[in-house]
């Protein structure tokens, strides 16, 4: 009987300790916007996106050209770089 106690309550400790993971945030990534805005005016390739990774240390990058709807749920790892029918950025923000 002290054997299936002791075993019952080795188990929930470990369920216990386990954290689940939380929606939007990966490990060691929350967006930082204020240093996103030095990227306005710049073209959208793919070295800026991942210059704006670096920059901003988000993990997610979203494009949003012009005219594209986009989902209100907000990501702290994530970064929205909008840009203009020229193909140049517009806005950098978290979320």
């Amino acid at each position: 009987m002290r054997s299936i106690a002791l075993m019952a309550a080795v188990l929930l400790s470990a369920c216990a300790a386990a954290q689940p993971p939380v929606h939007g945030v990966t490990a060691g990534h929350r967006c930082q916007s204020g240093t996103g805005a030095s990227f306005v005016g710049q073209s959208a390739t793919s070295e800026t996106g991942a210059a704006i990774l670096r920059a901003t240390h988000a993990a997610v990058l979203r494009w949003a050209p012009p005219g594209v709807m986009l989902t209100m749920d907000y990501r702290y790892d994530r970064v929205t770089v909008r840009t203009g029918p020229d193909g140049r950025i517009t806005s950098v923000n978290c979320g």
